[in-house]
């Protein structure tokens, strides 16, 4: 009886759309005016003590056990939870503080391993050819994933300014796809650094097939490891999320040391604008040490590097999209899934595409571009963005 009072207070506010519990003890409710957009089945009740604890751990694991089964949209559900300025999301009294994340660089390898080393025949079954698993960039509404992934790739070098035969270092270098076009399009010699060794053997054997032995080279280590020559550009996509809060300012002090003088690096990454947080679930489940920093947080650490911001450009709406496509990708491949992962590994992932477009639609998260150079802002850089488009 108490857990259900619990409940009832918890969820008769938390949705900004109308929505259907039906508890697990056969009684059905009704929350928001109009027909239910969505129904949430508790197929028994999750302990008050473990929501307490860490509601979004709590919840989402009863949905990957199947205790909570969602008919409708889940991404409609989050989203609609974000919406509403009562809901648990913002109840100060189920915001518990995570432990204390380790980000050295042997718990950073266990990390990138949990994740990127799931197989690439799993990512390549939802991913676009190009195996981009990052914000594409749509330039028109009608793009094909593939082309929005290669899109992003060429906006993104393109604001470099790239000059051939000078050097560009990829660091967090995924599947190898942008160090390589940077190769063959634009003419500079690059680097990638990966701790996935499923990438980097990945990326290994493109520079054989593609014959860019002369021009490209991968490295399996920490981006703190790195012992080169300073580049003159610098690329890192989707990385930062990943160093921990406690690793920010040495993540953009590497960048720095590494980036020649007068140097361009353009950093790719989710942000939010609200400030830095962390997600219980996400960390325990997807991301391992995950942390998405604050815009402020991470301008910050950019000028105490003794580095300027010449570009800020968000892209929010493109990896919500980006998103949409993925978890539509991977449903369009379940039973090739299913066959690799067990029932709740699908239910995890399907929660976790869905979760992170509804937290991008909502504005919770953010995916920003900073372009940012070693020296005065821009310096070698065109004085409007034009040059970006041409």
């Amino acid at each position: 009886m108490i857990d259900k009072i619990f409940y009832k207070k918890l969820l008769s506010k938390s949705f900004s759309i109308p929505v259907r519990v039906n508890y697990w003890d056969g009684e059905s409710e009704v929350y928001g005016e109009g027909t239910p957009e969505v129904t949430i089945t508790f197929k028994e009740s999750v302990p008050v003590k473990d929501i307490m604890r860490n509601a979004s751990i709590a919840l989402g694991e009863a949905y990957m056990d199947g205790r909570i089964q969602i008919e409708g949209s889940i991404q409609k559900l989050v989203k609609a939870a974000y919406d509403s300025a009562e809901s648990f999301f913002y109840n100060s009294k189920l915001k518990k503080f995570l432990p204390k994340q380790s980000h050295s660089q042997k718990s950073s390898k266990e990390d990138i391993h949990s994740h990127y080393d799931l197989g690439n025949d799993f990512y390549k079954l939802w991913l676009d050819p190009t195996m981009t698993y990052s914000c594409a960039y749509f330039e028109k509404e009608d793009d094909s994933l593939e082309q929005a992934q290669m899109n992003k790739v060429r906006h993104i070098i393109k604001k470099l300014h790239p000059q051939q035969g000078k050097t560009l270092l990829d660091i967090g270098c995924g599947w190898g796809t942008l160090m390589l076009t940077a190769a063959k399009e634009f003419g500079l010699k690059v680097a990638g650094i990966t701790l996935s060794e499923e990438q980097y053997k990945f990326v290994k054997q493109r520079i054989a097939d593609e014959g860019l032995e002369e021009q490209a080279e991968v490295y399996l280590e920490d981006y703190r490891e790195l012992e080169h020559a300073p580049f003159d550009y610098i690329t890192s996509v989707g990385m930062f999320e990943h160093v921990g809060e406690e690793n920010l300012g040495t993540y953009f002090n590497t960048i720095a040391k590494y980036l020649s003088n007068d140097g361009v690096a353009l950093i790719h990454g989710i942000t939010r604008q609200q400030g830095g947080a962390y997600n219980g679930w996400i960390n325990q489940y997807i991301f391992p040490g995950g942390y998405i920093p604050g815009l402020n947080e991470n301008l910050k650490h950019i000028v105490d590097a003794g580095m300027q911001v010449f570009d800020v450009e968000t892209l929010r709406r493109h990896y919500q999209h980006t998103l949409e496509i993925w978890d539509e990708n991977f449903k369009n491949h379940l039973d090739e899934i299913s066959k690799q992962m067990d029932d709740k590994f699908v239910r995890m992932w399907d929660l976790y595409l869905q979760a992170c477009a509804a937290s991008f639609e909502s504005g919770n998260i953010d995916c920003i571009q900073y372009l940012i150079s070693k020296g005065p802002s821009g310096k070698n850089l065109p004085k409007t963005r034009d040059y970006i488009y041409q």
